[in-house]
């Protein structure tokens, strides 16, 4: 696997926030995994296995973003999106801001990094034509 050089310096960065953002995922899977609570060891782990899947997905997300692979930029955002509703509602309806204000702001963050107006030109591959069509 090669980095691709044309990859905007805020796209790297949006993947290596994603990829922190699947290793909490799995650290979330652990947690899940190892704490008492009320569901059945058996529901325990297949909750714990299903939030391993989706960071191990997220992880190779974010890997796909530091080595410039455009195709990763789209699920990276609906991926944000959607957390940014899950923040919301632990934020507000929950009352546990101290987990839905700092996933909001990485959120947020990343959003920022991969909606600029030179990685949506990197993301079309604009910058290898720079002639006007007209």
């Amino acid at each position: 696997m090669q980095l691709d050089p044309d990859t905007p310096r805020t796209v790297r960065a949006a993947g290596v926030l994603v990829g922190l953002q699947g290793l909490g995922g799995i650290v979330a899977a652990v947690v899940l995994m190892v704490q008492p609570g009320v569901l059945r060891p058996a529901d325990r782990f297949g909750e714990a296995a299903f939030f391993a899947l989706m960071a191990a997905a997220v992880i190779a997300f974010g890997v796909a973003l530091v080595l410039g692979k455009r195709g990763a930029r789209s699920p990276v955002v609906v991926m944000q999106l959607l957390l940014l509703g899950i923040a919301g509602y632990a934020t507000v309806p929950s009352s546990r801001p101290e987990y839905g204000i700092p996933v909001a702001v990485v959120c947020l963050l990343v959003l920022y990094l991969l909606l600029n107006s030179a990685v949506r030109e990197w993301a079309m591959d604009l910058q290898a034509t720079d002639q006007d069509p007209d």
